[in-house]
């Protein structure tokens, strides 16, 4: 295998562009006898994966990214590459410079940008739009509970802050459905999301900080063990129960005992309750 097409596949996950190698001085010949004789696949015109296993995300993700110059991953694709949404629509989404409306191109939906500068970065060597980049232009596809949802988890995954947030609502002021995602940030700024373990411990503290309650440690120890929501000053402990509290039911307890026997009072709400039923974990704060 030629030098450069080695390196360049080794940090590509086995995913290569034409116009890559046309730029690196092989022609248009060379790289259709490449194409032929090596069995690569195409995944879209012009871009090869070189392995004959099933592509991965990833894969799918880098060619997308590579499939013209200065394409970069965008909007649903770079929400689901960043991890705080999902995505899953059966093509990827891409935005290129120039203007334009989105054109879909076979599994690439293409977007055109003028104001790129500032928003782009790599996640893993792809070309991507920030994350906070991605909220902005998720913003008017998404109704207000997937918004919210999706600026908690980009937080508490640490791939942004409210303050990031902000600066790139700035930088493209009118954009649709941002006004949303600006109340969002402005609002809940000083969230800890970052020291949440699931969305509805976030959920849990947006209702608290609306309704002006007491806002808890999230996820210290107490007795040795890790609680979710804790006011010390009250002594009292508020579990989030998702689906897994029902499979470790006996280690929950014995958590439990823990804190009791340090002079904690230990409340329970199921994780949908707080979507579903916010007042009860007001009660239950109270």
């Amino acid at each position: 295998m030629d030098d450069h097409l080695r390196r360049l596949v080794s940090r590509q996950l086995d995913v290569v562009a034409a116009w890559q190698l046309i730029a690196a001085g092989w022609s248009r010949d060379r790289v259709a006898h490449h194409v032929e004789r090596g069995g690569w696949r195409t995944i879209h015109r012009g871009d090869y994966l070189l392995t004959s296993a099933p592509a991965r995300r990833e894969q799918l993700w880098f060619a997308a990214a590579l499939s013209a110059p200065g394409t970069c991953l965008s909007y649903g694709s770079a929400s689901a590459c960043w991890g705080f949404h999902r995505f899953e629509r059966g093509f990827e989404v891409v935005t290129r410079p120039g203007r334009g409306g989105r054109r879909r191109h076979g599994g690439l939906l293409v977007f055109r940008s003028t104001r790129l500068e500032g928003d782009v970065t790599r996640r893993n060597g792809i070309p991507i739009t920030t994350a906070a980049r991605a909220l902005v232009d998720l913003a008017a596809g998404l109704n207000d509970k997937r918004l919210g949802r999706a600026f908690r988890e980009a937080i508490r995954l640490k791939t942004t802050t409210a303050a990031r947030v902000l600066e790139c609502l700035d930088r493209h002021p009118g954009r649709p459905g941002t006004p949303r995602l600006r109340a969002f940030a402005e609002r809940y700024a000083s969230i800890p999301y970052e020291r949440t373990r699931s969305d509805p411990e976030g959920r849990a503290l947006e209702v608290l900080h609306d309704a002006g309650a007491d806002r808890p440690l999230v996820n210290v120890r107490v007795a040795g063990e890790e609680a979710d929501l804790v006011f010390h000053d009250r002594r009292l402990i508020i579990e989030v129960d998702g689906p897994q509290f029902h499979r470790f039911t006996e280690e929950d307890e014995r958590k439990a005992r823990g804190w009791r026997g340090a002079g904690y009072e230990v409340k329970r709400i199921p994780s949908g309750a707080v979507y579903e039923s916010p007042e009860e974990l007001l009660r239950l704060a109270a």
